[in-house]
């Protein structure tokens, strides 16, 4: 193939050349080609000049381009253009025997140069092969990206042609032309509204009381034709029969009414009230979401009080604990839960021993107040999970855990703090949810707190997992007593995600306490599954720097409320970071997390305010709570839970 298209070059430059080829020339027609030059005068003519004989090797052969002898013209040689042609013609006739005849004049040709060549030649004329070899790979592969590009290209071109029209709900942040015509009437009725109301509170003010009735007037028909529309097709048939005649109205008000300034400050009164409107509303439902999940549903209520009354009834009080040797053995996988909630803690219990490789070998220590340790036994003495060995403790009864020891007991006896969370506590929705969330009691319940006295609890054990009531186990949790903590006493999931959930999230950097102590950018982790190495606990006296910083943080300067702010404070470089699978946090208050992250997850965490026990709860989530409930058929018929 390269061959032939030399032979084509040839072919060309020969009829401006006037050369003759021969079908000797043709064999070396390399060297005919370059070792000639070329060069016009003025009368048009083409003058050619052959290479000096020295510059040739002694087996190439000179003949003359006329008659075919060789040795003959050795000077210049002048051709007519009539000559060309004609030698055009021959070289024509010569290409085309030289097509036909070069399968076998090629193996004679290589053979012949091979023949001539030195060693160094050859070696260099291999390189040079190798180097094409590669050069043709690299187009090749070239080639290959070039149209992979060019399909991606078009699948991106194509994409952007796509109709993205989809039945949506009308929303003022829409991008038009995403959604141009799924809500194109209901959008306009909506404006027509605003600007009727505009031109109806300028007729009032002028006195135009006509105007006036007759603009609320198509106003109210508009509002009645829309109703809870969402999208045009959900319109009433005499949707667009009212836009004309709000349409008509608004053309007569715009002409005796309209003026640019006026309209122009009547809107942003306009604007400036629905902002407030939407303020206002956002705080009755902030209020409403707190009192929400404070509130225990009546079949959740009803559950304690039945289980209590029977296991007074029944005389389970005097009943002992089984397995009382397992609960202090440190070989064991021990977990720790505080909770007043049975429902949530079964769960807890139930969702850990059906996952675990080796049940027998876990121990439960769950720690409740005097209010639900009756129904928290009872329910464990009826529902007992196999093989596995669970403890109920009365907080009440840790003597050690009083005023004097404790900040935050010691706290509760000050008469400022009673007054703040109290006395005078709201109740109006006018006051907002900020007060009734940080004026909780809750946020100083020992049960919250008794995280921090995990060696005083348990000091005969090394290690212990921490369960918050809100979790769910997914998988085997007995890898995580194998995790290397590298000296940190606390092994625990990060939470931050760039400058999300940093500790200048949760403590007051303002205060030079803790702008002087602490990094703002540091980040934070979460509570609900913790490992905790208690001897390396102990070792470092944790629970005196809890102490510290709860004692001066009684005016709440430094934190306002709940755990993890202390938490943070108490753990600050003590705490080894987790792999994120093991706990996925969000499931209280994000209806938009990864399917995929919660299901791979080893524990998932409903951290919030839509606990999945509640109604509150986001439903698409509340399967992987609600499938570890076991309720006994009597209590089920009872109290009227729901499977």
């Amino acid at each position: 193939m390269q061959k032939y298209q030399i032979a084509k070059r040839l072919e060309e430059d020969s009829k401006h050349m006037g050369n003759c080829l021969t079908e000797r020339n043709w064999r070396r027609p390399l060297l005919l080609y370059f070792s000639m030059t070329m060069r016009s005068d003025a009368s048009g003519t083409i003058r050619t000049s052959r290479v000096k004989m020295k510059d040739l090797s002694a087996s190439w052969v000179l003949e003359n381009p006329i008659s075919g002898e060789p040795g003959k013209q050795k000077g210049s040689q002048v051709f007519k253009l009539k000559d060309s042609y004609q030698a055009s013609r021959r070289s024509e006739e010569n290409v085309e025997h030289f097509i036909d005849d070069h399968h076998w004049q090629e193996d004679e040709i290589q053979n012949r140069r091979k023949a001539s060549w030195s060693p160094v030649k050859f070696k260099r004329q291999m390189l040079r092969q190798k180097r094409w070899d590669l050069r043709t790979v690299d187009l090749i592969r070239q080639n290959k990206e070039a149209d992979k590009q060019m399909e991606a290209t078009s699948a991106i071109e194509d994409l952007k042609n796509m109709d993205p029209v989809v039945n949506g709900k009308y929303s003022i942040w829409r991008r038009d032309f995403e959604n141009p015509n799924s809500d194109s009437t209901l959008k306009l009725m909506r404006d027509q509204i605003i600007m009727a109301k505009a031109y109806a509170n300028i007729a009032k003010s002028r006195n135009q009381i006509d105007l006036y009735s007759s603009l609320l007037r198509h106003v109210g028909d508009s509002l009645r034709v829309i109703g809870d529309a969402n999208s045009d097709s959900e319109l009433h048939p005499s949707s667009l029969d009212q836009a004309k005649a709000m349409g008509h109205a608004l053309s007569f008000a715009k002409d005796r009414l309209y003026d640019c300034h006026i309209v122009a400050r009547k809107l942003r009164a306009m604007l400036q009230s629905a902002e407030d409107n939407v303020d206002s509303l956002k705080k009755r439902s902030a209020f409403l979401i707190q009192l929400a999940a404070k509130t225990v549903p009546k079949p959740l209520h009803c559950l304690p009080l039945q289980l209590a009354a029977d296991y007074y009834f029944h005389g389970y009080q005097s009943k002992k604990d089984l397995n009382i040797e397992k609960l202090e053995d440190p070989s064991l996988y021990h977990y720790a839960i505080f909770s007043d909630n049975v429902l949530a803690t079964s769960v807890v219990v139930n969702s850990t021993v059906l996952h675990a490789n080796e049940p027998e070998k876990h121990v439960f220590h769950i720690v409740t107040d005097k209010l639900n340790f009756a129904a928290m036994r009872m329910w464990f003495i009826l529902n007992a999970p196999e093989k596995a060995t669970v403890q109920v403790e009365n907080i009440d009864d840790f003597k050690w855990l009083n005023s004097s020891y404790c900040s935050v007991l010691r706290q509760l006896e000050s008469a400022r703090v009673k007054e703040y969370y109290f006395k005078n506590h709201p109740s109006s929705l006018s006051v907002g949810s900020d007060n009734l969330k940080y004026r909780n009691p809750k946020y100083l319940s020992m049960l919250n707190h008794l995280r921090f006295y995990l060696p005083e609890v348990y000091p005969k054990l090394h290690k212990i997992l921490f369960l918050d009531d809100d979790i769910v186990v997914q998988k085997d949790l007995t890898p995580l007593w194998d995790v290397d903590l590298n000296g940190m006493v606390n092994g625990a999931v990060e939470t931050c995600k760039g400058s999300f959930h940093r500790f200048d999230k949760y403590l007051n950097f303002s205060n030079p306490k803790i702008s002087e102590n602490f990094d703002s950018n540091a980040c934070g982790w979460a509570f609900g599954m913790n490992i905790f190495d208690l001897k390396e606990w102990r070792n470092r006296n944790i629970t005196q720097i809890y102490h510290y910083w709860q004692d001066r943080n009684e005016d709440r300067t430094l934190w306002k409320l709940g755990t993890l702010p202390p938490g943070l404070i108490t753990f600050y470089n003590l705490t080894y970071p987790l792999d994120r699978k093991w706990h996925v946090l969000g499931l209280g208050y994000d209806p938009a997390l990864n399917q995929t992250e919660i299901v791979n997850a080893a524990v998932v965490h409903y951290n919030g305010n839509y606990k999945p026990w509640l109604d509150l709860a986001v439903a698409k989530y509340k399967s992987y709570w609600s499938k570890y409930v076991r309720f006994d058929s009597y209590y089920l018929k009872l109290c009227n839970l729901s499977e």
